[in-house]
């Protein structure tokens, strides 16, 4: 992990490797320990920095924007301070709405569009996320996810393991990013991000209207057909939205392909990019 300041606020951040840059963007609550499991990998050919968003992780988490387009200027600048130019930028479901969004804004940028598991391409979204952006949970959310009542959740999770009770493949990334709203301020920093993008109806913010302005841009989608979180049929209706993208969906795997199926989704980056030249500036 390293740090840098920007505009006065701490940006944490994991880099590794060189060559051509990757900019790797993690989801609603997550971390860039998202990542671990693809990092060392893309590392070996890329330079690869994925940071940890503003109210998330190691970052600040001041009180402040935590709109699209804040996270979207302050990666520019991140990229600025590291001196890199160009990158392929990949996110994962707020990431990809957060990466649709950096194309938009900062088009120069982007060699390469990737969303896995993308955020803002329609309405449908889990309940529990739509629950979660009403009014009034604020109170409710430091007592269901304070320490206590986490200990008590894992070691029943433990028990329910031991006697041979499987969870769903992406449980645990999902329960990894709930076990951080224990956190005063990654709470506060959480719903105001989720209310910028979500509503009891669903996802609020949506690019689908909007993908015919990258054209040129090569870009690919990876999706779960298991995904509980974001359906798959947003990836194929972006598909079918953008002539020329590249749809990839894994069978078995949930709303983290990244954490559950590493080896495919390295292998089918590594492809993409292979195959594929830069978007000319």
């Amino acid at each position: 992990m390293k740090f840098v300041e920007l505009h006065g606020e701490r940006v944490a951040y994991r880099e590794a490797g060189a060559g051509e840059a990757l900019l790797l963007i993690h989801g609603m609550a997550g971390s860039s320990a998202t990542w671990r499991a693809v990092l060392p990998q893309l590392s070996k050919k890329y330079r690869v920095v994925a940071p940890d968003l503003f109210g998330h992780g190691e970052s600040a988490k001041p009180r402040g924007d935590y709109s699209l387009g804040a996270f979207a200027v302050s990666l520019r600048d991140l990229l600025d301070e590291l001196g890199i130019t160009r990158a392929t930028v990949v996110g994962q479901s707020l990431g990809g709405g957060v990466a649709m969004q950096f194309v938009y804004q900062h088009r120069d940028y982007c060699q390469r569009l990737v969303l896995i598991s993308s955020g803002g391409l329609g309405p449908d979204l889990s309940l529990t996320l739509r629950m979660l952006s009403a009014p009034g949970v604020e109170l409710v959310l430091p007592v269901v996810a304070s320490r206590p009542v986490l200990n008590v959740a894992n070691k029943l999770g433990s028990w329910l393991t031991s006697a041979g009770v499987h969870s769903p493949s992406d449980s645990a990334e999902i329960w990894s990013a709930y076990s951080s709203l224990s956190d005063g301020q990654t709470r506060q920093a959480f719903l105001r991000t989720l209310r910028s993008v979500v509503d009891y109806r669903g996802q609020a913010v949506s690019a689908i209207n909007r993908l015919h302005l990258s054209s040129g841009l090569p870009i690919l989608l990876i999706w779960g057909d298991q995904d509980r979180i974001i359906p798959v049929a947003h990836g194929y209706a972006a598909h079918d939205a953008v002539a020329g993208s590249r749809l990839e969906v894994l069978a078995g795997v949930g709303h983290f392909p990244h954490v559950e199926s590493p080896t495919a989704v390295v292998e089918i980056l590594d492809d993409f990019i292979a195959t594929t030249g830069p978007m000319p500036i």
